[in-house]
């Protein structure tokens, strides 16, 4: 597990030079001011119009040519299972938009080689956490980077699956998978939250799936932690909202990631309709974010899959599951997909 910081003119973590973190806090102006640097400004509004700022950071952006110096204090993400996938998709968009970033996953590698592309391509200063979060450890250590208080949007993205007969799976790899999808996200929840009250605004992005929205019988694990983020997120965005503070879920259906050969699913006998690019995904995320909004789910088929679970019998829900992933999931004589 280690820290890292890279970006134009960065410094060490833990100096107060131009690139650091210690300097942005130190250096933040107070809300209602107006900062410029090289052509180009950033509004730091009052609590009371965040829904705004949310708007010019999370989707219009600072002009990619226009790179703000080293010394203006920018708005900061976090973002978890940033190496690959949604996650990756949901760095490239926030660079682009000008956020620095602090990118958490467990391949560090992998991670370096990003944050040096979106250093390279967007000019933001992006800090590397290479964090194992389904242990303790690793949660532990991401808890004590967001109570330092300057991260503005949380996204707790990072999370697996798994596919099979319940009984028949290693009970360590699903307890691993509770950890990583429930446990985890509870914890980074909590300690973001706590600075952003203090605040008073902030914005909060977890990644639950459609699935969250029915039993699946064959992913009965992963189908059941997803549930519990779904909910658990929407209480979150009513307690939330009385503090200036948006919890936004973000309910994906099928995207092409290598989620699916992570979970050993068979994608050529899964349905062909619903699929959403990674950039459509982490758009209406961050749009939904932007609108204080508590659900965000891709795709005009996703919406009504996901809407009419509510009118269907359980049974026949239940059933409809099952029969769609049971052919879907890990071939029970493949040694491997266990």
């Amino acid at each position: 597990m280690g820290r890292s910081a890279i970006g134009p003119g960065s410094v060490p973590l833990g100096s107060s030079g131009p690139g650091s973190t210690e300097h942005r806090r130190s250096g933040t102006a107070p809300f209602g001011t107006r900062l410029a640097a090289a052509g180009a400004s950033i509004d730091i509004f009052p609590p009371g119009v965040y829904d705004q700022r949310l708007d010019m950071t999370l989707r219009r952006g600072a002009p990619e040519e226009t790179q703000m110096a080293d010394s203006t204090p920018r708005l900061i993400a976090l973002v978890t299972g940033a190496s690959s996938g949604i996650g990756r998709g949901f760095a490239s968009r926030l660079a682009r938009d000008g956020h620095d970033l602090v990118l958490v996953a467990r391949r560090r590698g992998a991670l370096d080689a990003l944050a040096a592309e979106l250093t390279l391509a967007h000019g933001v200063g992006v800090e590397v956490l290479d964090a194992d979060l389904a242990t303790d450890g690793g949660v532990a250590a991401v808890e004590q980077r967001l109570a330092s208080g300057d991260i503005e949007l949380l996204v707790n993205n990072a999370g697996f699956g798994t596919s099979g007969e319940f009984a028949e799976l290693p009970l360590d790899r699903e307890l691993r998978q509770v950890d990583l999808n429930v446990r985890a996200l509870v914890r980074l929840s909590h300690a973001a939250l706590k600075p952003m009250y203090a605040r008073r605004h902030g914005a909060v992005v977890n990644v639950a799936s459609t699935g969250g929205f029915q039993p699946v019988p064959y992913m009965a694990t992963y189908a059941g932690t997803k549930a519990f983020v779904l909910h658990f997120s929407e209480a979150l965005h009513e307690e939330a909202a009385r503090h200036g503070v948006t919890v936004t879920c973000l309910c994906p259906g099928p995207v092409k990631t290598g989620f699916q050969d992570a979970a050993q699913l068979d994608v050529s006998r899964m349905p062909s309709l619903g699929w959403t690019s990674v950039d459509e995904v982490v758009g209406q995320a961050l749009s939904a974010a932007r609108r204080r909004r508590a659900i965000a789910i891709p795709g005009a088929l996703n919406r009504v899959t996901a809407a009419s679970v509510g009118f269907m019998p359980r049974f026949l829900t239940r059933r409809i599951a099952g029969s769609m992933f049971r052919g879907a999931s890990a071939r029970r004589d493949d040694p491997d997909a266990r």
